[in-house]
């Protein structure tokens, strides 16, 4: 079949057996088409121009994707009317006459799609011809996987890497720490309802920009409090914590003035929140309507992998930043080790904030629909979940979802949907581990193995790159790979959970804690009973020490002790060759091959835990096969809903998730870890966080927690995958007729053998 492109630009109609393009890149329908004998094809049959295609006329006639028979009760069992792939163009004169081209050519045409006006990228007026290079699928992933990557470092990697600094330069305590944090959850569980439902049926790409320009914004409020707070002032004393020294502390009755810039953040992590919404409902809803089915896994998982890239180079930037003093003009002798030490957390949030505004200009110009996206309608309709009712009257509405009055509505249809609501349910104990362990798996790494807080944080970090941006990418790839559909998807998503849950028998197995005097052990090296510390010893008595004073020291006989001081250190640090500090002269630590006192170096005992690499390598799979599951269950969803429903139900579904997941993950973890405290913080009579937490306890408990939400979470996928209807056809017969979007098929063999899936209906 041969295909000229006319001068007018009108689409033409062509009859021929070769087909080319003639330089152009031209994207028809190679479907072949047949005219019902009631409509007849004239040299001058034109039709009036319709620029955007959005409202029907009654003398153009339609393409129609034929669904199942009238008499089926499903929610999706028609294509509505504004999804029909229509012929915005009106048909010019045909390059060769019925009489010429024979009978049947008179009967079977070929439409050439032109681009509409409204699909070029640009700004209203300002299209250049140069951005319409971006105007892709691809061009558009990569500003939005921008845009994801700078909230997952901002949110989820900045938030936690700066968090203790804050607590400690703005006098807050942890529970408002928390509040901080949590504060963007909040904000994205207000927002969701009314983004996904507006956004749905809107522009999308508009309210993507603005949610990035609002997100870059609260990262630029979050930086605020370090220009309006004044310089951060501290008296250091260079002997204090050893023996000897003037150990007075003040306990301050009332808060500091400074606790108050406690609301300023929780504004920033409000903005946060509010311009983040946008991102994971309308942005994956706007890749799959732009792209074939089978390609939409793909797409999906590369944008979410690099939301997962975020927080790790938020880990490693924001841990480099806080090797920075926070008045960079400033000159101190604080050192890094010190725990008055207080890193520049605020540079990292002026970056992302300033990046996000240059984000948001590309994003800001992209169409309501990329050009071609029509063609892949029918394929997401033929997945589309069959609900047994009535309700696809309601829903093959044009109109609507466009008012507020049809949100009550939209919510029953979604509730009535089971395998829509199980995967909520199934998502959410699955983010409840994900959040728990990213709160808490540096802790738990810093515990197990006897860590600092960085090193703990830069493993973890190695470990969550690799597993889960692999295991987010691979398992869209999976999809994509083995065309797995509806249920398929599903049983994939309860086959992965399953490894998981396996894999997470691991936490029987712990690394022994680093004996620590007083608290573990005698000063002797003899055991303590559990939950028996004693602090005071005699070797330490005449030093005056004060428990606010927690400066970890490891003894040259091994053991680890609270401080210099409960060490009976005499002699100030000294530098060593590596550049650790070095205390002498520690009545506390025996010296077996000379006579006087031992010494002790500052830091924590290194641990020589055999079962590290098993313990890391376990872990690793438990991540990997966790993630590997988020995008064939995102993707599944997809697939349930209708498609006039899909931005509102992922809305939906974020606002179960993070109700039920996000939101209760961390403290639910928090209270399980708490639970294996052996040594608490005393800041002056008042329980403050954890020193030292018993190993074994800690691994028990994270088991019984993993365990029991891998349970129910594999609960929910069976059930959701015994409940799903599958339609009555697939779409790989569609797949096949319709072209691919790169270039079209120059074989005028497929136009032959492609099945006639496309009907010319007109209401003339």
């Amino acid at each position: 079949m041969k295909r000229e492109w006319a001068p007018s630009g009108r689409q033409s109609v062509v009859s021929s057996a070769a087909a080319r393009t003639s330089g152009l890149l031209i994207q028809p329908l190679e479907s072949r088409v047949s005219v019902p004998t009631a409509v007849t094809a004239t040299p001058s049959a034109e039709m009036p121009q319709h620029s955007t295609g959005d409202k029907p006329l009654v003398s153009k006639p339609q393409l129609v994707f034929p669904g199942p028979a009238s008499g089926t009760d499903s929610e999706c069992d028609r294509t509505p009317p504004s999804r029909r792939v229509s012929l915005s163009a009106p048909l010019s004169q045909p390059l060769c006459q019925p009489e010429k081209c024979g009978p049947r050519a008179a009967q079977e045409v070929c439409y050439v799609a032109a681009g509409q006006p409204g699909e070029a990228c640009g700004w209203r007026a300002f299209a250049p011809t140069c951005l319409q290079a971006f105007n892709t699928p691809q061009g558009f992933l990569l500003f939005l996987c921008v845009a994801s990557f700078l909230q997952g470092m901002t949110v989820n990697g900045f938030i936690n890497t700066v968090i203790t600094s804050i607590e400690r330069r703005y006098d807050l305590h942890s529970y408002q720490s928390g509040l901080i944090a949590s504060s963007y959850d909040v904000a994205a569980c207000l927002c969701l309802t009314f983004v996904s439902y507006f956004g749905g049926h809107g522009h999308k790409p508009r309210w993507l920009g603005w949610g990035v320009l609002v997100m870059g914004a609260g990262s630029l409020v979050f930086a605020l409090p370090h220009f309006t707070a004044g310089r951060y002032e501290v008296q250091m004393d260079e002997v204090v914590g050893t023996c000897w020294a003037n150990h007075s502390s003040t306990c301050k009755d009332g808060a500091s003035g400074l606790s108050s810039y406690r609301l300023v953040f929780m504004l920033g992590q409000f903005l946060h929140g509010m311009g983040a919404t946008p991102l994971y409902t309308l942005g994956v809803t706007y890749l799959d309507e732009n792209v074939k089915s089978s390609y939409s896994p793909v797409y999906i998982a590369t944008f979410y992998t690099a939301a997962i890239l975020g927080p790790a180079a938020g880990y490693l930037v924001g841990g480099a930043l806080l090797n920075i003093y926070t008045d960079i003009s400033q000159q101190t002798q604080l050192t890094t080790e010190s725990p008055l030490w207080v890193g520049a957390w605020w540079v990292g949030f002026l970056g992302a904030g300033a990046a996000a505004f240059l984000v948001a200009i590309p994003i800001l110009g992209y169409p309501r629909q990329l050009p071609g996206s029509q063609r892949y309608v029918v394929m997401r309709a033929s997945e589309t979940y069959q609900l047994k009712d009535s309700s696809h009257k309601v829903t093959s509405n044009p109109d609507f979802g466009k008012t507020i009055s049809d949100l009550p509505l939209s919510i029953w249809l979604l509730l009535k949907n089971p395998t829509f609501i199980l995967l909520c349910l199934a998502g959410a104990t699955e983010a409840t581990l994900i959040a728990g362990m990213s709160t808490f798996g540096p802790k738990f790494l810093e515990s197990q193995f006897s860590l600092s807080a960085s090193e703990a944080a830069t493993l973890f970090g190695y470990l969550v790159v690799p597993a889960g941006g692999g295991g987010t990418f691979l398992g869209g790839f999976f999809v994509n790979k083995f065309k797995l559909r509806g249920s398929g998807i599903i049983k994939f998503c309860l086959l992965c959970t399953l490894v998981s849950l396996l894999a997470s028998l691991i936490f029987l197995m712990h690394c022994p804690g680093v004996p620590m005097a007083g608290v573990t052990a005698g000063y002797n090296g003899s055991l303590l009973p559990e939950g028996h510390v004693e602090l005071m010893a005699a070797c330490n008595l005449h030093c005056g020490c004060q428990p606010e004073h927690y400066s970890p020291v490891c003894g040259s006989d091994g053991l680890m002790y609270y401080s210099p001081c409960y060490a009976g250190c005499l002699e100030m640090a000294v530098s060593s060759p590596g550049g650790q500090k070095v205390y002498r002269d520690c009545s506390c630590v025996p010296q077996n091959f000379s006579s006087g006192f031992g010494h002790a170096t500052a830091g924590k005992c290194t641990s020589t835990c055999q079962r590290k690499p098993l313990l890391l390598v376990f872990i690793f799979v438990v991540i990997v096969f966790t993630f590997l599951s988020s995008i064939p269950a995102l993707t599944a969803t997809l697939r349930c809903v209708c498609d006039q429903q899909r931005s509102f139900a992922l809305g939906i579904q974020w606002i179960v998730v993070r109700t039920l997941g996000s939101i209760p993950g961390p403290i639910a973890f928090g209270w399980v870890i708490d639970k294996a405290c052996l040594l608490w913080q005393d800041q002056c009579g008042q329980q403050g966080s954890c020193f030292v937490y018993q190993n074994s306890a800690m691994s028990w408990y994270l088991l019984i927690a993993g365990l029991g939400y891998k349970v129910l979470g594999s609960i929910f996928f069976a059930i959701a995958c015994f409940l799903y209807k599958s339609p009555p056809g697939s779409s790989d017969g569609l797949e096949a007729s319709l072209p691919s979007q790169s270039s079209a098929s120059d074989n005028p063999s497929d136009l032959q053998e492609a099945p006639s899936a496309l009907q010319i209906q007109s209401d003339i």
